[in-house]
This record gives structure tokens, C-alpha cells and sequence, in this order.
């Protein structure tokens, strides 16, 4: 049995619904992101588990109890907010404590258990120091601390993140990878980034206006996206517009809007001619290349001239307009320092892709 069920669970706000009938299983110890765009409902839903909002409909039971109707004290589950929320005016170690005060923690057993959290985050050094003294990756320790020190079964985590600049939250998203292993709660995660999703999580459940798009592990919501809106949100993609022509033993024909006729990997046995969706292909997965012959290993060669380039230190992503006027993105990994590419606007390239670089996505 699963620690955590969200079961057809429904909020809404006047006339609008912010969550329509979600229902997922969370295990113990996992890693879990609930991810989705402004407005997507991944907020609100956590604001349920944490009972600041009640549900409209459906039920939330934790470790075999009903928490639907229970007011959030006395829930164990604690929240770590954007914003962190630490008392300015407190050290450290009082920031820590004071959950189990307000819980009337016996006084004997509050610095042994503040002395445990602050261990549990590295934070010994500074138990006596005041926010305004720590940095912003200090100060979300300190509020991951004192979420910690009650000893919850679940831990939910409200974009920690998303004050932090780009290589401090690249070392704390190690940070909490390496925390949610060492201490074995639960994290229940909320992001709008991407990458950050991919990075931390066990699962993800990717969210769009108050529903649940997929749900399954990162590597494979990445490849194998279930439908258009996935497809788009999650990374870079090119999303081509396809009819089935044919399939045979595993392949299948693809005719892509404004482009032509492509072969891909049929994943799916239910592929049949006449049936139309969309070719999701990656950047990374195509092949960009200076005109002449197809390679031996790529099924799929279209010619065409660079419209545009993006530079990113390791990889250039390119978009290619080929011979039909329709445009791609294509990504080649850089070999050498400074500003150093393969192409240049207007340059003729061939681009190519294996039969299994895509994936269809029936509408």
C-alpha cells in the first residue's frame, strides 16, 4: 500500500477549477515532483496535502488515515516554502526549535532534537547565527531543518528553489537529493522548471490546468512523452505534424506535414494507416551535418540552410529550414572553448535522424 492516496480529488475557486479530480499513489522515501506551467494546479494540490485548502472533493489518506477534514497541525506533514518564512528576529537554532515548542516538546528533549536536524542539514556551525548572516542556500537549510526536527512522514517543498540563482541551485538540487536519501522522507516537490524535475525526482507528475498529463519516472516521460502538451512542455522538441501511411514489422511510414515521407520505430501495435498525430523528436537526437552523402546509420536525411543558432557553451542548437520551408531545431555538442560552432546563418546542411530517434503521439 502506497503512504500517500490522492483519490478524485477536486478544488475549485468561484467558477474556476484549479484541480479536477486528481488521483495518484505516493510511496515511502520517494521523490516525488508535481510538475506543470503558472496555474497548472500543482500549488493548490499541495496546499491540500498540507490542509491550508480543503478539497471540494475526494479524499487524502496518509499511512492508512483520512486527512481530508484534519486541520494541518496536527498532520504529519510539514512545508517548506518559496519564500522559507524564518524568523529574522531568532538564531538558528531557535528557528529549528520552535515547531516543537509550539508543539510543547518537553523542554529536556528540545536541543537534543535541534542538535539531530541541524546535523541532518550541516548546519552545527551556525546554529547561532540570525538568517541575515546565512546565505540563501544556508537560510533553505535552516527551513528544511525545522520542517525535519517533528520528524514528518512527509515533507512538501513549494519551488525552494526558485530565489536561488543558477549554480546555487544546482548545488542544492544535490543537496536534496542526497538529503531526501540520508534522512528517508518523503519529499512531495513543486517546480514549473523543467530540468529541476528531471534532476530530483523518483516520478513526476506533470500538470495542466487541473489534471495529471503523465506520470512516470523522468527518463521516460523525457522519451516518451504521452501526448502534444508533454512533448512541448518538457525540453526542447520538435512537434511535426504526421499521418500513418504504413507499418510493417515494427517500422512504420510517416507522412510529415510540409516535409514527406519518414520512417519510424512503431512502439506502439496500435499504429495503423490513416491514423494522425504528431512526430516528437528531440534536438539531440538529430544529426546536423555539412551537405553530402546520407550516413550509413541515419534513416531519415532532409537538406536544408541554418536560419538561426543558439550558443550554450556545450552545445549549439540550430534551426533549419529545409527544402520544403519547414524548420527544425537541431543540437550539436561544441568541441572546443569560446565561441566555437559548425555553421553559420545561411550555411546548406543536411540534417538526419535514426528510425528510433522519435516518437509518435497519437491525437
Amino acid at each position: 500500500m502506497a503512504l500517500l492516496e490522492i483519490e478524485n480529488v477536486t478544488r475549485r475557486f468561484g467558477s474556476m477549477t484549479a484541480v479536477n479530480g486528481v488521483s495518484l499513489s505516493i510511496e515511502a522515501g520517494e521523490f516525488f515532483t508535481l510538475l506543470g506551467p503558472s496555474g497548472c494546479g500543482k500549488t493548490t494540490l499541495l496546499r491540500m496535502i498540507a490542509g491550508f485548502d480543503p478539497p471540494d472533493g475526494g479524499r487524502i489518506v496518509l499511512a492508512g488515515q483520512d486527512l481530508t477534514h484534519v486541520p494541518p497541525e496536527r498532520r504529519p506533514v510539514r512545508t517548506v516554502f518559496q519564500s522559507y518564512a524564518l524568523f529574522p528576529h531568532m538564531t538558528v537554532a531557535a528557528n529549528v526549535a520552535f515547531p516543537l515548542k509550539m508543539a510543547k516538546v518537553a523542554a529536556t528533549e528540545i536541543p537534543a532534537r535541534v542538535a539531530a536536524a541541524l546535523e541532518d542539514v550541516r548546519l552545527q556551525p551556525f546554529a547561532n547565527r540570525f538568517p541575515h548572516e546565512l546565505s540563501g542556500g544556508q537560510r533553505q537549510r535552516v527551513a528544511i531543518g525545522r520542517a525535519l526536527v517533528t520528524k514528518p512522514q512527509v515533507m512538501l517543498l513549494d519551488e525552494p528553489l526558485a530565489a536561488l540563482d543558477a549554480k546555487l541551485r544546482g548545488e542544492m538540487q544535490i543537496e536534496l537529493i542526497n538529503l531526501q536519501k540520508e534522512v528517508g522522507i518523503t519529499f512531495i516537490y513543486v517546480t514549473h522548471d523543467q530540468t529541476e524535475a528531471l534532476a530530483l525526482s523518483h516520478r513526476i507528475a506533470v500538470m495542466n490546468q487541473g489534471r495529471i498529463e503523465q506520470l512516470d519516472e523522468p527518463s521516460k516521460i523525457y522519451s516518451f512523452p504521452t501526448n502534444r502538451f508533454v512533448a512541448d512542455f518538457i525540453g526542447e522538441c520538435n512537434i511535426l505534424s504526421a499521418t500513418v501511411t504504413g507499418c510493417d514489422a515494427g517500422m512504420c511510414d510517416l507522412d510529415l506535414a510540409g516535409i514527406g515521407s519518414v520512417r519510424a520505430t512503431a512502439r506502439d501495435g496500435a499504429l495503423r494507416p490513416g491514423l494522425t498525430g504528431a512526430l516528437a523528436l528531440r534536438p539531440e537526437k538529430i544529426a546536423i551535418n555539412a551537405p553530402g552523402p546520407a550516413p550509413a546509420d541515419e534513416h531519415n536525411h532532409l537538406t536544408g540552410r541554418v536560419m538561426d543558432f543558439l550558443y550554450q557553451g556545450d552545445v549549439t542548437i540550430y534551426r533549419v529550414e529545409l527544402a520544403s520551408g519547414s524548420r527544425l531545431e537541431a543540437m550539436r555538442p561544441n568541441s572546443a572553448s569560446g565561441r566555437a560552432r559548425f555553421f553559420d546563418v545561411g550555411d546548406q546542411v543536411d540534417v538526419a535522424w535514426k528510425f528510433d530517434a522519435g516518437h509518435f503521439l497519437v491525437e
